[in-house]
């Protein structure tokens, strides 16, 4: 194959999210329970049943009453409980005790927090004046009857699962979740369950993969490993290129046996990069064969890891209906120096502790599969800045 110059990593993630929202067909809609949506993308909008909240509350414990009426001794009508009708009409001079969800009575534009008044004989004593509408929300502020609740293309989160919830939502139209075949390639690979000899290893990679691909929504179609000849590798890649999308694990390398790139040639694949000049996962490859995507991972743990995470679940994420991919980067602040060569936008292990200062892992390099089990994120260093101080803010990439 002709080989395309090196791309940043920011080219490269253009490059994955532009060629496949290009060509990415609409998937199938099909119907689920809500209480089973939760991780799925749902495929139509859900729109409001009703106007939220459908009658003004209380968003406070206190006493509901005309605001011109403080500071001053009020007349206590009665109270209001959340989950029940109000049937009082608040006046000059009155006030009524309402529970925190409750229906504001009409005549009542303020609620007073009980912490700042008093009572005695049924008589509300409000030292300080009341804003109008201090702790009220109005009707409808929330969601207009006919409104969108959650729009299509988003992932269901618990947060919006309880939206759904709220507006009766409780069967979703949502997308059919993509195939994703997980390939790995090399003859050093057994099987997990396997003593393996000196110069093997167990096929750690293919776990981890289905696992990513679980998360990210699509469902695993993992494949038996294949040996480092290309008859079988093109074999091999037949049955995987009837998914939705292909992952080659190992074999995209420059070297003799990675013939990852060779079989692929054999379905007319276009190459739309094969190096990024990121670490881990310099040899990244991306392509299309046919109507399929398909990503060359490479073999080293944290490569294939990280090289999931940037580039093949944004396809993944469009081709299962998600509307706009994004990366969950943050910033954190360095709890140690850091340093490195520049050149290369690297995504090396890291911890974040308390939720705010990041400790840098000591690494072996993208075979040392034990610093990445434990991190919990990715530092990004940029490939322009080779040196952090501690107490810098710094990029961190939240994907572990």
């Amino acid at each position: 194959m002709a080989h395309v110059a090196a791309l940043t990593f920011e080219q490269a993630r253009a490059e994955v999210l532009e060629r496949v929202a290009a060509r990415a067909a609409r998937p199938a809609v099909v119907t689920v329970p809500l209480d089973e949506a939760c991780g799925r993308v749902l495929a139509e909008p859900v729109p409001a049943d009703r106007d939220y909240p459908p009658e003004p509350r209380s968003m406070r414990d206190g006493f509901a009453l005309q605001a011109a009426s403080t500071p001053g001794e009020l007349r206590v009508l009665g109270e209001v409980r959340a989950g029940e009708p109000c049937h009082f009409r608040v006046g000059a001079g009155e006030a009524v005790e309402i529970m925190t969800g409750a229906t504001v009575p009409e005549g009542a534009d303020a609620v007073v927090m009980i912490e700042h008044v008093s009572v005695a004989d049924g008589r509300l004593r409000v030292p300080q004046p009341a804003e109008p509408g201090a702790n009220i929300s109005p009707r409808g502020s929330s969601l207009r009857a006919g409104a969108c609740a959650v729009d299509a293309g988003t992932r269901l989160t618990p947060a919006s699962a309880a939206l759904l919830a709220s507006v009766g939502a409780a069967q979703v139209p949502v997308y059919a979740r993509p195939r994703v075949a997980i390939l790995p390639t090399g003859d050093e690979l057994v099987d997990i369950r396997q003593r393996p000899e000196p110069w093997q290893i167990r096929n750690s990679n293919s776990h981890a993969l289905a696992a990513q691909v679980l998360r990210a929504g699509g469902e695993p179609v993992v494949l038996p490993p294949v040996r480092d000849r290309l008859e079988d590798t093109v074999e091999a890649l037949e049955e995987a290129l009837k998914q939705d999308l292909v992952l080659l694990s190992g074999g995209v390398s420059a070297g003799k046996y990675d013939l990852v790139e060779q079989a692929l040639e054999r379905f007319g694949a276009v190459f739309y990069f094969d190096r990024v000049l990121i670490q881990p996962g310099q040899p990244c490859v991306f392509g299309r064969a046919g109507e399929t995507f398909f990503f060359g991972l490479p073999g080293n743990p944290a490569s294939t890891f990280v090289c999931f995470e940037i580039f093949a679940r944004a396809a993944l994420d469009l081709l299962g209906g998600v509307a706009r991919p994004q990366l969950p980067f943050a910033l954190a602040v360095l709890a140690d120096e850091f340093r490195h060569k520049p050149g290369l936008t690297r995504f090396l292990p890291a911890r974040l502790e308390d939720g705010a200062r990041l400790h840098p892992i000591a690494w072996g390099g993208s075979g040392d599969v034990r610093a990445l089990a434990g991190a919990n994120c990715f530092l990004v260093a940029d490939p322009d800045r080779p040196q952090y101080e501690a107490g810098e803010l710094i990029r961190v990439l939240m994907a572990v």
